[in-house]
């Protein structure tokens, strides 16, 4: 809430790099902290786990500059600024398969919000609707001004 760290509640982590299989060491949650840790030889390696996402925003900070790959599914989307955010530095990439790709190289943190194609359907119905209003009431006004002059 006031910009202190949260761990993050993740399964199925798994680590791969130049090794067969990458080993890693994982701390079991104890009594008093609910926070699991992993630890592995100094490398180039790729962390993967799963975990819940609320509201369609990703956030993540590191305590040092690493190179963060996303993907997301054909069904999102982050080019509409109305809707999307993502954090500066990033390149996006959108496949013919409609998934999209957000790279940062070197950062120390990534915030990423997305949305899906019903949203931006239904931004634009609203942003019709309220133009349609807006002539409604604007044109007695606009007819009542041609008439004094």
């Amino acid at each position: 809430m006031l910009g202190e760290p949260v761990p993050l509640t993740v399964g199925d982590v798994k680590l791969s790099g130049n090794c067969s299989p990458c080993r890693f060491n994982q701390t079991t949650p104890s009594f008093t902290s609910n926070v699991v840790a992993i630890t592995f030889e100094q490398g180039n390696y790729t962390v993967s786990y799963i975990s819940p996402l609320r509201d369609n925003h990703l956030q993540a900070s590191f305590r040092s500059p690493y190179q963060v790959n996303i993907t997301l599914p054909q069904e999102f989307d982050v080019r509409n600024p109305l809707l999307g955010g993502i954090s500066p530095g990033s390149n996006i990439t959108r496949y013919e398969d409609n998934t999209t790709l957000i790279q940062w190289n070197r950062t120390m943190s990534v915030d990423l919000r997305f949305y899906e194609q019903g949203r931006e359907n239904l931004m634009y119905f609203f942003l019709q609707f309220m133009a349609i209003i807006a002539v409604v009431l604007l044109l007695p006004f606009l007819i009542t001004m041609k008439k004094k002059e």
